[in-house]
């Protein structure tokens, strides 16, 4: 490499195409670089180490007297020539008589001096002894390296090199804000580099969006990429990156070689790895989007019991595993790359079928497991664990359904359906669950009829939810005929709740207090019993519910208010939120029946934040409509407006309709045709679109009158802002879009907005992101 860098000694590089992005990670470095005499920049290969490492080094110039001094230790395979390698690269001549070590030593005892030793991976063991060596011997010398595992040194810092931002999978940014992703950007400046007239446009922006996700964002895959706009447009890269080690082939012919190909770059990282990190390495890739160390034992063959935590931590240290720390649990994962890398190896060792075998046993027991304590303290938890679990429960249902299993155990699919109703229709992950419901229903012919009832009653309940009405008669009628055929005792309970719900949906009250009484004269005390499963103790908790909504909008007041004291005692000693908040839901719905509209908005006010907690936007939906029938019978009719408007956003990110039972359409149409009569269309207009721009937490916020801005104000705040920036900034910090804020102070979104951008320019910050930081320190 060529030494450029005149104005103080050094051999650094330069730089032959221009550097994306990464401003955080350098300013990161270089803090660390400040703080501690030796730190690695660790992370996959193809990450973009290397390139960072010179970046830094180059920004860090000034600061050493000395120069910096620039060591490629990639294609070094000899780990005794590692002295030599540094001293060659500083330009130290042999001198007989004296050793290597000891020269290079004397010669940095008394320099002020940045050593940049680059590809540590493969000579890990030499590198961390002459770095010890180094750095006890010169004062003034520090290190930054790049490996793809630390070098386990005292006083080592590590800063871990993420792969470059990428759009999100489930959205494609406007064409204007896609240079802001730093892979974005990569790739068409390398495209431009390989093809001069190639530009970012509306038609291919989608397509190379598609390809910076599907890369990871790895910088090495997206320019080995970007070379193949000469021959293909950016739609073809996209649809051939299904077999991206074929395609990602044509690099620089200067680069190293483990680099030119990604293949080759994955290749030397699986090389550097043990047989048994290789062999955990292979296996772990069975999972998608992520595990937990409890789930990674659970799959993996016996022959890696022993020693387990410790290969998960070296491929954590090699930077095959990337760790991420959720709530009080540690996840792991592997970028796309590395896990498709993995499963290659899994196929070609004979092992793959048993591992997803393994995968699926362990997911059914997860659900299981859930399904017997889901009426108890953990809920949330649970709740929680299954949102970071979806990508591997729909791997493990897809796989249930395939031929190989349904061979051997045609019930998997809908036991583990059956039991994930619970989450499904807490989290309004309706569609989801009736998708799933309605594949394990159209190919389980050979499924045991216990299960299949148990499963078109969740279908049909999930029906009505959605206002599906003929598709949830049709799975009720199915059920009640198969439970009558099949005689099972629990089957036919089933049965009849899936009677009292479909009379509900279809505004039957009368009809459906008959099939819930039924069914709770065994469910009532089976189902209150601690023994019983959650799935068990759910179901007679809806049978409860059911008659409470029937009995209480038929004017039985007593039998409503007795069912909900039913479920309390079900639920409150065992410390769980999902249906205590129903409950309190049904009861509410009653007493508006009443008129007794204090007593409701007290009921519901109590479930909203256990709702909130559970992230339940069906039942918090319910509740923000039940207020707003209650605020315009106060004559509340901005309010009225604005939570209706609240309601019908949650209603359609769970693909229904905001009332769903029809003995409950006329207050829906009352509460809208009273709040259009006192504000008028236009002003009706604006309070509802004030209500569908807010997200869960924050219609809960105003349902509940929640004030951020009554917290005591430190100093600081109120020394820099205006009384009113210091409360937008508050509601800034809590999450609040502007539209929220407007609606929060009485004010129009474009005076909201203003607020804002005084205040980014007042504290010199570019981000609501810096407001919400800031505001956190100053009220420690």
């Amino acid at each position: 490499m060529a030494t450029l860098v005149k104005e103080k000694p050094g051999n650094l590089p330069a730089e032959l195409t221009s550097f994306i992005g990464r401003r955080h990670e350098i300013a990161e470095a270089r803090r660390l670089l400040g703080a501690s005499r030796l730190v690695t920049l660790a992370g996959i290969g193809g990450v973009g180490k290397s390139r960072l490492a010179l970046r830094v080094a180059e920004d860090s110039r000034r600061a050493f007297a000395d120069g910096v001094w620039f060591v490629a230790l990639g294609d070094l395979q000899d780990s005794e020539l590692l002295v030599e390698a540094v001293a060659g690269a500083l330009g130290l001549p042999d001198q007989p008589g004296l050793s290597l070590a000891r020269l290079l030593a004397d010669h940095l005892s008394t320099r002020h001096t940045l050593l940049v030793l680059d590809n540590c991976e493969h000579l890990l063991g030499a590198v961390a002894e002459l770095a010890q060596t180094l750095l006890r011997a010169c004062p003034e010398l520090r290190i930054l390296a790049t490996s793809r595992e630390i070098l386990g040194v005292d006083g080592e810092r590590v800063l871990k090199v993420p792969p470059l931002t990428a759009p999100d999978p489930q959205h494609t940014p406007r064409l204007e804000a896609m240079p802001r992703y730093e892979s974005v950007a990569l790739f068409v400046a390398r495209a431009a580099d390989a093809l001069p007239d190639f530009a970012l446009t509306e038609a291919n922006c989608a397509a190379v969006a598609g390809i910076c996700r599907q890369l990871d964002g790895l910088p090495l895959a997206i320019e080995l990429a970007a070379v193949r706009i000469r021959a293909m447009t950016a739609e073809q890269i996209l649809q051939r990156l299904t077999d991206r080690y074929q395609l990602l082939t044509v690099g620089s012919r200067v680069a190293p070689s483990r680099q030119q190909t990604l293949r080759s770059c994955v290749d030397w990282s699986y090389e550097l790895c043990g047989p048994r990190e290789q062999q955990l390495w292979a296996w772990l890739s069975v999972f998608v989007g992520g595990f937990e160390l409890d789930a990674a034992e659970g799959i993996c063959p016996e022959e890696l019991v022993d020693g387990f935590l410790d290969s998960v931590a070296s491929l954590v240290d090699k930077s095959i595993l990337v760790r991420q720390e959720c709530g009080a649990v540690v996840r792991f994962g592997m970028v796309e790359t590395i896990g498709a890398y993995g499963k290659e190896k899994l196929r070609e060792s004979g092992d793959y079928s048993k591992a997803q075998r393994r995968h699926l046993a362990w997911y059914e027991s997860l659900v299981k497991r859930v399904e017997i304590e889901w009426i108890g303290p953990d809920q949330v938890d649970w709740v929680d664990r299954f949102d970071r679990e979806q990508p591997n429960l729909r791997e493990a249902l897809t796989f249930s359904l395939t031929e190989e299993v349904v061979a051997t155990d045609p019930d998997v699919a809908a036991r583990m359906a059956n039991a994930l109703w619970l989450f499904w229709s807490c989290r309004g992950l309706l569609t989801e669950a009736r998708y799933w419901m309605g594949r394990c229903l159209a190919g389980s012919d050979t499924a045991g009829a216990e299960e299949r009832v148990k499963t078109l009653y969740g279908d049909c309940l999930l029906a009505g939810m959605q206002g599906q009405l003929e598709e949830a008669a049709t799975r009720a009628v199915e059920c009640c005929s198969l439970a009558e055929q099949s005689g099972h005792v629990e089957s036919l309970e089933v049965a009849n709740y899936a009677r009292g719900y479909l009379a509900l949906f279809t505004g039957d009250l009368a009809g459906a207090v008959e099939p819930f009484r039924a069914a709770l004269v065994r469910a009532r005390a089976e189902g209150a019993h601690p023994t019983g499963t959650g799935l068990q103790i759910a179901r007679s908790i809806g049978g409860f519910l059911g008659l409470a909504i029937a009995s209480g909008l038929s004017g039985d007041e007593e039998t409503a208010v007795a069912c909900h004291e039913q479920v309390l005692a079900i639920t409150a000693p065992r410390g769980e939120s999902t249906y205590r908040a129903w409950a309190s839901w049904a009861l509410a719905l009653t007493a508006l029946q009443a008129g007794d509209t204090d007593r409701a908005t007290a009921l519901l006010n109590s479930a909203l934040p256990l709702l909130r907690r559970l992230k339940d936007l069906v039942m918090a939906g319910w509740c923000l409509e039940s207020l707003a029938w209650a605020a315009i019978r106060e004559d509340q009719a901005t309010r009225a407006a604005v939570l209706m408007g609240a309601a019908e956003t949650l209603a359609q990110t769970v693909g229904r309709i905001s009332v769903t039972l029809p003995n409950l359409l006329g207050n829906h149409d009352e509460c809208e045709q009273l709040t259009r009569n006192a504000l008028g269309d236009k002003a009706y207009g604006e309070a509802f679109r004030t209500g569908t721009a807010m997200n869960l937490d924050e219609s809960v916020s105003y349902a509940l009158g929640e004030n951020l801005t009554d917290r005591p104000q430190p100093a600081l705040v109120s020394s820099l802002l205006t009384p009113r920036e210091t409360e937008v900034a508050q509601l800034v910090a809590a999450g609040h879009s502007n539209k929220a804020i407007a609606s929060m102070l009485v004010i129009s979104t474009r005076t909201a907005q203003g607020h804002v951008e005084h205040i980014l320019s007042k504290l010199g910050f570019t981000s609501r992101t810096q407001i919400a930081a800031w505001i956190a320190e100053s009220l420690q």
